[in-house]
């Protein structure tokens, strides 16, 4: 696993791009990105609440490819709980498996549950350094 500071975006064009998701749906079964890359990835890509939904609905809280270069990682179960540790190691297990399958060779990581969510690195980087090797890159917005 690597790590940088930077925009997440500048990597669009030639990685994969992850979000941090939550298990929540509107009653419409739309997908709620409340905040951070999240939200800027609903921005960009307008299809993505009723996509994500969808899948949310039929398989539940977990890692999905939604296309367009971008990957869902949950770290909570509703964007008004706190973020668990325990769904961010799941989620890093299951986006190990779907980049090996998927032969994924770049995929860009944010601090997953350490920006809105509170969480501290120190306590979400080993359950990251587990599972990642070095095509999955770490990047924060400001050097921490």
């Amino acid at each position: 696993m690597l790590e940088t500071v930077g925009d997440i975006w500048a990597h669009a064009a030639t990685s994969r791009i992850v979000i941090t998701t939550n298990g929540s749906l509107t009653p419409d079964g739309r997908a709620i990105f409340g905040r951070g890359v999240a939200r800027q990835a609903a921005l960009r890509h307008p299809d993505l609440a009723e996509k994500l939904g969808s899948l949310l609905s039929a398989q539940g809280n977990h890692v999905f490819d939604l296309g367009n270069g971008i990957v869902t990682f949950p770290v909570e179960e509703t964007p008004w709980s706190l973020p668990d540790l325990r769904i961010v190691a799941r989620s890093a297990l299951e986006l190990r498996a779907l980049a090996d399958s998927a032969g994924w060779e770049q995929i860009i990581v944010p601090r997953p549950g350490c920006g809105g969510g509170g969480l501290a690195w120190k306590e979400v980087k080993p359950l990251l350094t587990i599972c990642f090797d070095e095509r999955f890159v770490v990047i924060s917005q400001y050097a921490k």
